[in-house]
């Protein structure tokens, strides 16, 4: 009888481990995503002086009160050195592209505005 619930025990034990060891998805891995994009400016490249933090708040606040602009277009990255713009990642449609680019051209200048945003593509709703 003691044997039978010390079994039980040990395969309770083995079952409950293997579903944390090997039940869980791996943790995402951009690597490959962040190695094209070392080229590009970051927020830790960008000056801390008040001009270039002043022209990226004013760009951010516009992109952030648009309401018709999608999640993606609201994150996208904005960094500024020495007053030139570079806006970075995903957006849902040219149109978005467009948009945020024309908010960074209304505080920068157009000359001052180096757009390299990618459109992404959909995620279909429904898998097959």
């Amino acid at each position: 009888m003691k044997s039978s619930r010390w079994s039980l025990g040990v395969l309770a034990v083995t079952l409950w481990g293997s579903t944390i060891l090997y039940g869980q998805a791996p943790a995402p891995d951009n690597t490959k995503t962040n190695k094209t994009d070392t080229a590009k400016p970051t927020a830790d490249n960008q000056k801390q002086n008040k001009t270039d933090v002043e022209i990226t708040q004013q760009i951010r606040k516009l992109v952030s009160q648009d309401k018709t602009l999608s999640t993606y277009a609201k994150n996208v990255k904005i960094v500024t050195q020495n007053g030139s713009v570079t806006l970075s990642g995903p957006v849902r449609s040219e149109a978005e592209k467009q948009s945020v680019e024309a908010k960074a051209t209304q505080v920068a200048g157009s000359t001052h505005v180096k757009n390299e945003i990618q459109i992404a593509a959909e995620e279909s709703s429904k898998k097959k």
